[in-house]
């Protein structure tokens, strides 16, 4: 764990493949977006809750939490629960690719509100980086929407869950400074799990009707995407800026884009493959910008 420690940067490759995983996962199921999100942090809470109750300092530190701490983690569930619920219904509606890419916006929502709301300082280069990065991630949308007909509604919630992401990780960069990763994650994903639920319930779609892919899915997810993915980047969260931590993201897109290309047959067409090159660079540069800084 201490070489772990003097190398976070292991930790955050291993994250981007979780996370990349996340859009091959969801295409595998016809359950409706909300029962596989709901079912993945459900499974992600079962997973955790041994782990959590069963230290003693875990144990002590969620039961001594403070009402702000309380109420800053279900807000953080809450968006990410949001974000889940609109990502995975955009992976309904466009290619892995599009969706994947526009996902990784939270880049930008994630610099700004960090500069706004947090005091963090982006410089010229750093948001030169960010730019060039994102400017990859909307040509392979682009490329995708163009040869498709239909995706914008996809898109559209893309960009939204991106939004909503970037709040959750606004919100733990603020918590884990008093908080340990698992207590935190354990926090968060609960509340999103239970915001996931009445969702569900308010769609009308009752758990005893979960489909078996449904359940099957929303486990692979929790295990790969959540546990190694969402969860690793919030510890990541400790060692590097929510900038970098979403920059990082921004390698999903390459990464689901090729997977997807053997499993569903979407082969990237030209544009993809140079959008995916230059988000690539841009996500090594600004990783050389952080590191300076």
């Amino acid at each position: 764990m201490k070489y772990i420690e003097k190398h976070p940067i292991i930790m955050v490759v291993i994250g981007v493949l979780g996370i990349s995983l996340s859009a091959i996962f969801v295409r595998l199921s016809n359950a409706p977006s909300a029962v596989i999100a709901a079912c993945r942090l459900i499974w992600t809470v079962l997973l955790l809750s041994p782990v959590v109750w069963g230290k003693r300092e875990c144990r002590k530190e969620l039961l001594s939490l403070p009402a702000k701490q309380i109420i800053l983690c279900v807000i953080s569930g809450i968006f990410l629960a949001i974000h889940f619920a609109l990502w995975f219904e955009s992976l309904k509606q466009t290619s892995v690719a599009s969706s994947t890419a526009i996902v990784c916006t939270e880049v930008v929502w994630v610099a700004i509100g960090y500069r706004l709301f947090m005091k963090g300082i982006t410089t010229k280069k750093a948001w030169f980086c960010i730019a060039l990065a994102l400017g990859g991630s909307f040509l392979i949308a682009f490329s995708d929407a163009t040869g498709e007909e239909g995706h914008l509604y996809g898109d559209i919630l893309s960009l939204l869950s991106a939004m909503a992401v970037a709040v959750y990780t606004l919100l733990g960069r603020a918590c884990r400074k008093t908080m340990t990763t698992t207590v935190y994650t354990y926090v968060v994903y609960a509340a999103c799990a239970i915001t996931l639920i009445l969702v569900t319930a308010f769609q009308q779609y009752a758990i005893s009707t979960f489909e078996t892919s449904a359940i099957l899915v929303g486990f692979f997810l929790a295990v790969f995407s959540t546990i190694l993915g969402h969860s690793i980047f919030s510890w990541c969260l400790k060692y590097f800026s929510p900038s970098f931590i979403s920059a990082s993201k921004l390698c999903e897109p390459i990464v689901a884009a090729a997977v997807a290309a053997v499993l569903f047959r979407e082969v990237p067409r030209v544009l993809q493959v140079i959008g995916g090159a230059i988000v690539i660079i841009g996500v090594f540069m600004y990783s050389r910008q952080e590191r300076k800084a």
